[in-house]
């Protein structure tokens, strides 16, 4: 795998899908159905907080965060990445450099270890979802 720093070979389209795939996944992962109740509990948020937050900075914030970190990825991948380089990279991705990182963080910060595995969880998937995506487009 060779990293791409030229922006030309970048596919915008998949990129912004790969991002929308990571936002889409971000609503699944914290919704009721799944990690919602225990996301809250480990963080000490609640409901109420959650209603009090301002939509725009959050959602908005959050497709800018995800579209940058797809452009980014792309950018690794380069061109010719296909669809299993792609899920497998964003796949080691998520669980090596950003998993093990926030681990780092949760270590001394006494966080709980549920909320290490929804956090960690949910960025290993992100990224393996995302370079999958943009593996497979040509």
């Amino acid at each position: 795998m060779a990293v791409c720093m030229n922006f030309t070979d970048v596919n915008f389209f998949a990129v912004l899908v790969a991002s929308l795939s990571s936002f889409m996944l971000g609503g699944i992962w914290f919704s009721n159905a799944l990690f919602k109740n225990a996301w809250l509990e480990s963080t000490g948020l609640t409901d109420l907080d959650l209603q009090s937050a301002k939509p725009v900075l959050i959602f908005g914030g959050s497709m800018l965060l995800t579209f940058l970190s797809a452009v980014v990825l792309s950018l690794f991948l380069g061109k010719e990445a296909g669809m299993g380089e792609g899920a497998f990279t964003g796949f080691a991705i998520g669980l090596f450099w950003v998993g093990s990182s926030f681990g780092l963080s949760y270590i001394y910060e006494q966080r709980p270890i549920k909320l290490f595995a929804i956090n960690a969880g949910y960025y290993t998937l992100q990224f393996t979802l995302m370079g999958f995506i943009i593996g497979v487009w040509p």
